[in-house]
C-alpha cells in the first residue's frame, strides 16, 4: 500500500542544495504540464474516474489536485518574496478534491491552468537571487521554517509523485498508448 500511496518515497529535500540540483528540480516544473497532458490525453471519462488506488483518489481528482495545490504553492512562493517570513494558510486537500469540481470538471481545465501557472512559476524562478532563495514562511502545522530553495525541491518532487500515480494505474490496467 505505501508504495501505491508514495510510488517515488517521500521527499528527500538535501540539507546543501546545488545549482545544479536546483536547475534540475526548475526544468521538473517546467516541462510537468506537457508531461502531464501527454500522460493523460488519451483516457476516457471512465479512466478519468478510476482511483490510482483503493481509497485513493481519481485520475480526474488528483490532475485538478495538481493545479490547485501548485497555485496554492505558487501564492507562497509571492508572499514570502513580499512580507517578512509569512505564516501560511493551510488548505484541506482532501475537502478540496472531495468538491464538485474536482470530482466533475473537464481535465482540459486544470491541464490548461497548470500550463499558464508553471509558465508564470518558472519565470519568477529562474529570476530569483540566491537572498531570495532562501527567503522562508512558516508553515502553522507545527511551525516549520521552509525556504524557497526547498519548497521547488518539494513541488519538483510533488510533480514527479503524481504522475507517477496515474502512470503506475496506465501500467497496471494496460491503459498505456
Amino acid at each position: 500500500m505505501n508504495k501505491l500511496k508514495y510510488p517515488i518515497g517521500k521527499p528527500n529535500i538535501p540539507a546543501e542544495i546545488s545549482s545544479e540540483l536546483l536547475a534540475e528540480w526548475i526544468d521538473t516544473l517546467e516541462h510537468f504540464p506537457e508531461k502531464l497532458k501527454s500522460l493523460v490525453k488519451d483516457l476516457s471519462e471512465e479512466q478519468l474516474d478510476t482511483p490510482y488506488r483503493e481509497n485513493g483518489w481519481t485520475i480526474r481528482q488528483v490532475i485538478h489536485h495538481c493545479a490547485d495545490s501548485h497555485h496554492n504553492s505558487y501564492i507562497r512562493f509571492k508572499w514570502t518574496l513580499t512580507e517578512d517570513k509569512p505564516v501560511i494558510k493551510v488548505y484541506f486537500e482532501d475537502r478540496w478534491a472531495e468538491l464538485f469540481d474536482s470530482k466533475t470538471a473537464p481535465i482540459q481545465f486544470s491541464l490548461d491552468a497548470l500550463k499558464a501557472l508553471h509558465a508564470k512559476w518558472v519565470y519568477l524562478l529562474k529570476g530569483l537571487s540566491e537572498e531570495d532563495l532562501h527567503k522562508s514562511f512558516i508553515h502553522p502545522d507545527g511551525n516549520e521554517e521552509v525556504k524557497l530553495k526547498n519548497n521547488i525541491g518539494i513541488y519538483a518532487w510533488h510533480c514527479n509523485h503524481h504522475y507517477a500515480h496515474i502512470e503506475q494505474l496506465l501500467i497496471k490496467k494496460n491503459w498505456y498508448k
